[in-house]
This record gives C-alpha cells, structure tokens and sequence, in this order.
C-alpha cells in the first residue's frame, strides 16, 4: 500500500472538522500523517486541532495562512507541499469519513490514475444533534442522509460502476486521490483560481492532459457531508472560463502553483 498523506481542507467551522477529525482517529486504516489546509480560520480551529494533537494516533499538522478571502487553491498547494507520503487523499473538513474511507482509497490506488469518490449527505436541519452527540456513525438507512446511494458501501460490486475515463467533469476536492508526483507533475492547484468555483475540475484537465485517467468509483471509500448553505459564488465564471482554456489548449501545468509558493 502507498504510504498515504491526508489533506483535510477547512475553513471557520470547527464543530464540522471536530466530527471529522474524530472520523479519521476512527479509521480501520490511518493514514502515515493528516495535513489540515487552513484557509485562513479563527482561534476556534486552531485550539480544536491542538486539542487533537495531544492524543491523535498519527502526525496531525497544522498548516494556515492569513483569512485574505477564499484562497483554498493556495493553502492546499502549501499543505500537500508539506506532505511525506507518495499518495494523497484529499477531503473537506465538513465531511464525516466512513471507517474504511482510507483503506478503501489504498486499496484503489493505481500508476497513471486519479481516484474521484462521491459523497452523501446529511440534511441541515439534524447537524445540532449530530454535533451535540459527536456522531461519527452513519450507513445508507441513517436518518436525514441525502443521496443514498452514495452512502453504500459494497466493496465486491466496485467494478459495476468503476470506469476510467479522460473527463474531468464532476471533480471535487472532497473525495480525491492522486500520487504526489503527478500532483508536482502538472504544477499542483492553480494559485490564480480564487474563490468559490472549479479548481478541481482544472486540476482533473491537467492530470488528463498528460495522460493520467480518471477512476470514477461508487460503493467504495464513503463520506457524509454535513450540509450547509453556499459559499458566494462570484468568481465562477473565471473558474469555467479556465477549465475550457486548460482543456482546449491542453494546458500541462500551470504557471501559478505549487512550484511559485
């Protein structure tokens, strides 16, 4: 199995990354190390994740910068360049992770490959209960789970529904695997991609554009996310704008990424 970084994505919502964290201390499979990527929140997150840090099982770092607005692009390029494991995993910090979330995601991983999971999620109105009893365990017939089917977990009939395909549509941050290199191949997140939009789907063009695949998975490495209203979304139409150009031109690498920090 690769040895695997956890990146856990989070800005100003502590109760959710305070579930999450708990998720991961609860995985049947740790991974070597968790990186949490702060986009810039308050005192709250920061003794949360102390807090955690006096007794998580595994390295459990901290990585922050200033809150100058919606600049996940740049923290997680700062977190996974911090990173010691040759596999990452990437998730949110509003989601619940299922028990077999990362031995799921090890057990997916292949040269050439990205890995894009899907989520369910869990209806608004039960997060006050869910916080207050710290839940961390849910399953397809829970209470208040939206997208049922993508909360079950049947290991045996992966292959129903895996398909390896060059299409970087339907992308997202929260349930991603990639190999470290080909992260460093195509320069990482694009640093100019601010605010609420699609710097997955970009980030996806490029592992496509040098001919890595995407491996659309159901049934496998399960997440709950904890429903919320939506972010501004103001800048996304220079996030559309750029995933065309990346997938037109057959943009590589950016010129703005990981390598710049």
């Amino acid at each position: 199995m690769p040895v695997t970084s956890l990146i856990v994505a989070t800005y100003n919502w502590p109760e959710a990354l305070n579930l999450c964290l708990l998720s991961i201390k609860n995985q049947k499979v740790l991974p070597a190390e968790v990186i949490v990527a702060d986009d810039g929140s308050g005192q709250d997150t920061k003794l949360l994740i102390e807090k955690f840090q006096r007794n998580f099982p595994v390295p459990l770092i901290h990585v922050w910068h200033e809150d100058s607005g919606f600049r996940k692009s740049i923290i997680l390029n700062t977190a996974i360049k911090k990173a010691k494991g040759t596999y990452i995993i990437q998730v949110d910090g509003d989601v619940i992770l299922d028990k077999n979330f990362i031995k799921d995601h090890q057990s997916l991983a292949e040269t050439d490959v990205f890995v894009r999971g899907t989520r369910a999620h869990i209806a608004q109105k039960m997060l006050p209960e869910v916080y207050s009893t710290e839940k961390i365990s849910f399953n397809f017939l829970s209470k208040g789970i939206i997208n049922r089917f993508n909360a079950i977990r049947l290991p045996l009939l992966v292959f129903l529904f895996e398909k390896k395909i060059k299409d970087p549509s339907r992308v997202r941050g929260s349930n991603l695997a990639y190999w470290k290199s080909d992260f460093i191949l195509i320069n990482g997140y694009n640093n100019e991609l601010t605010g609420w939009g699609h710097e997955d789907e970009e980030l996806a063009a490029r592992f496509i554009n040098n001919e890595k695949l995407k491996k659309a998975i159901k049934f496998k490495a399960i997440q709950f996310h904890l429903s919320h209203g939506e972010a501004s979304r103001s800048n996304e139409q220079t996030h559309y704008e750029a995933v065309k150009k990346t997938i037109q031109r057959k943009i590589k690498a950016c010129t703005n990424g990981i390598a710049q920090l």
